[in-house]
């Protein structure tokens, strides 16, 4: 089931949150947190009942581990490491048995000429995201910063349907202690207010710029290693892909947001305009914030950090990015790009250590703040072929266009510009009516992307103002929202809009991960 979907939006949704609230209103609490399981429960087995059972296999088994580590902890700490690096390693490799056993045997193949019978294996949809909840929370119980939960509240943590399918990335001490205060169980009108508004915002991120400005980027990556897309091209595509992605994924993380906040449950936020981000560090503490704490507290700092010396971190870094990008897609496209953040993260530690050396010997050679985001937002785009291209061949060829290797433009596209150039009727004719008017919207659209990326406020800016503890200055204060008349009026439009745009319903781009 989907966010952006009629029966979600219309069906779902509102009967889930009427079952809550009034259960809510009994004694305990118990049968609304029962009656939650059982909507996310619904609302997974959605899309596959079959691959419910995985994800019902899979809490039980590591909440069991949980608790065994727990109970070992203070009395046999040396099997309380092992039940923990055991738990781990068995949810790695039930994540890498369905996400990369393709991956490597089609490898393996190409070096060895053994072929294996894995091509059938169907990626279980969310499996990344509740699998890195539960390593985080195994290690979390090894390390003593977790409780013995009751088992009714660990599912809840796991399945809740806000941040199931693909984040943000929730720790149970995030969570779980939100499910045992008494009020979040009461209908609050600010809070519902608050989620609406997220869930409006995301809405209208993913149907009017994600969804049509993604599709200039599809054709030409796709056919890219086919027939070489020239300079006008290559730099369209990789705006729209950069942009569409942006919208599509703080889309789906803005609903998820305000999905909670409607049951009256704060999640983290997961994006601060990561494209005003003016280093490559500062980008990875702005882009899906929630995956960057977890590789920094589960995979950077357990592998040393900083603690070991400039070399070791170098070592650590790059291997925490390598990870990254593998996590994201089993691909050596996806790899790449985690190599190419992980070689942009030592280029800025190192720039950093040449800045501070500079300014000891009273020197100053920061970049200014333009400049410096200019040239991270050129290092994140040329990074994001490679997460786009569906083969190495494509991302290169793109990349060629970018710098001007296959000319201006492919011979079709000159074509269509010269019609263009004798007016609308002319390009209908050419291309058909729909096909002129899909094109215009989708440029058009990245045209009122690019703008609203440098100067607007972002969502929870927006929602929640300076309690959103945001670095950026204040701006566009009419954009504020408040419980009101006109917000309300506001709000309501969004939803018309949405739905009418949900005929041609499209996925989420990090469902695939």
């Amino acid at each position: 089931m989907l966010f952006n979907s009629h029966v979600f939006v219309l069906a779902f949704l509102p009967i889930t949150m009427l079952g809550f609230f009034l259960l809510g209103r009994l004694q305990s609490t118990r049968a609304a947190r029962v009656w939650l399981v059982a909507a996310s429960l619904i609302f997974y087995g959605w899309w596959s009942w079959l691959y419910l059972g995985l994800l019902l296999l899979s809490m039980l088994a590591n909440y069991a581990a949980g608790n065994a580590i727990l109970s070992a902890r203070e009395a046999a700490p040396g099997r309380a490491r092992a039940l923990v690096a055991g738990g781990v390693a068995a949810n790695v490799a039930l994540l890498g048995w369905y996400k990369y056993a393709a991956f490597v045997a089609d490898n393996v193949t190409a070096l060895t000429g053994i072929e294996f019978a894995v091509s059938g294996v169907v990626l279980p949809l969310a499996i990344s995201f509740y699998t890195f909840l539960q390593i985080a929370y195994l290690v979390d119980c090894g390390r003593g910063r977790a409780e013995r939960y009751s088992f009714l509240d660990y599912v809840l943590f796991v399945s809740f349907f806000p941040h199931l399918i693909a984040g943000p990335i929730v720790h149970h001490h995030e969570l779980i202690p939100q499910f045992r205060q008494r009020g979040n169980f009461r209908f609050r009108p600010p809070e519902v207010a608050a989620g609406v508004a997220f869930f409006a915002i995301g809405l209208m991120k993913k149907l009017l710029i994600a969804d049509p400005v993604g599709a200039l980027a599809t054709p030409v990556f796709a056919g890219a290693a086919t027939a070489a897309p020239g300079l006008l091209e290559a730099w369209t595509a990789a705006a729209a892909f950069s942009v569409g992605l942006y919208y599509d994924f703080s889309a789906y993380s803005d609903m998820a947001i305000g999905l909670a906040r409607m049951f009256g449950i704060r999640f983290p936020y997961n994006f601060n305009a990561p494209y005003k981000a003016r280093s490559i560090i500062d980008f990875w503490r702005r882009w899906h914030m929630t995956l960057s704490r977890f590789l920094r507290d589960y995979v950077y700092i357990p592998l040393g950090g900083n603690r070991r010396g400039a070399a070791r971190r170098h070592m650590n870094l790059m291997a925490t990015m390598l990870l990254g990008g593998l996590w994201h897609g089993a691909g050596w496209t996806f790899v790449i790009w985690g190599g190419l953040h992980g070689f942009y993260l030592l280029v800025n530690h190192a720039w950093n250590g040449a800045v501070a050396r500079a300014a000891a010997q009273g020197r100053d050679i920061r970049l200014g703040a333009g400049p410096a985001r200019a040239l991270t937002l050129l290092a994140v785009v040329v990074a994001w072929v490679f997460f786009a291209a569906p083969s190495l061949a494509s991302a290169l060829a793109v990349l060629g266009g970018m710098a001007g290797l296959n000319g201006l433009a492919r011979p079709e596209t000159a074509l269509l510009l010269a019609t263009a150039l004798q007016g609308p009727r002319a390009l209908a004719e050419t291309i058909g009516g729909m096909a002129m008017l899909n094109g215009a919207i989708s440029l058009g659209m990245l045209g009122l992307a690019l703008p609203i990326i440098a100067f607007a406020p972002n969502s929870q800016q927006i929602v929640d103002g300076r309690a959103a503890e945001i670095d950026e200055p204040r701006r566009w204060p009419r954009l504020r929202f408040r419980p009101r008349l006109a917000s309300a009026c506001a709000t309501a439009a969004a939803f018309l809009i949405a739905l009418a745009l949900m005929a041609d319903v499209k996925e989420f781009v990090y469902f695939q991960f």
